[in-house]
């Protein structure tokens, strides 16, 4: 079991839902490169959320920036043939903002996911705009040969939009995740487990 979790678009709350994931699997966790360091590593918040074993990052950007442009700011050159997931099983990898967002200036994330082979979990936002970004977010991975494993919506129900875009993009709805306030790992175990199946992910 190893998947990788990608969003439409930056602070939707991928990062939540990879560290549910990431739990409900018993996996470990691995983010390929982080970047914007002063607000704390995603890294930092999955294991506050529970997660047990997260793996070290390929990069550590300093600013909080596309990989491609934090790399060339802090003077690094992104080596693609280091961004190998590693081979522990289970695992969860997360990408960082959207599908199209540029690693190098030669390679974009949905490129390397559809490198990996390995199955996508789409996270995206249940409000307005998101039939939109959903839908190109579907099609850019299919273009490019990554494996779509489904959707994870992330937000207040909005029953018309989640069923819209798994209706015309052809996708499998996972669940949704609710806005959790508060956020701690126990209410984040017992929402993954109320609003997903984990016979989904097997």
């Amino acid at each position: 079991m190893r998947f990788v979790v990608t969003g439409t678009d930056t602070g939707i709350g991928k990062t939540v839902f990879a560290a549910a994931l990431t739990r409900a699997l018993g996996a470990r966790y691995w983010k390929p490169i982080q970047s914007g360091l002063l607000d704390g590593a995603d890294g930092e918040t999955v294991a506050q959320l529970g997660v047990e074993t997260v793996l070290p990052e390929a990069y550590r950007l300093t600013e909080p920036l596309s990989p491609h442009r934090a790399a060339e700011l802090d003077g690094v050159t992104i080596d693609p043939a280091r961004l190998v997931p590693p081979a522990a099983d289970p695992l969860v990898i997360e990408g960082a903002g959207g599908v199209l967002v540029p690693v190098t200036r030669d390679l974009l994330y949905a490129d390397l996911f559809a490198r990996w082979g390995l199955p996508v979990v789409l996270a995206a936002r249940t409000g307005l705009g998101t039939i939109n970004h959903s839908l190109l977010s579907v099609e850019a991975l299919r273009a490019r040969g990554a494996a779509v494993h489904g959707i994870a919506f992330v937000g207040d129900a909005n029953e018309d939009n989640e069923a819209t875009i798994c209706a015309i993009a052809g996708i499998k709805r996972l669940g949704r995740l609710p806005k959790l306030d508060p956020l701690s790992p126990d209410s984040l175990a017992a929402a993954f487990a109320e609003h997903f199946r984990i016979e989904d992910f097997r």
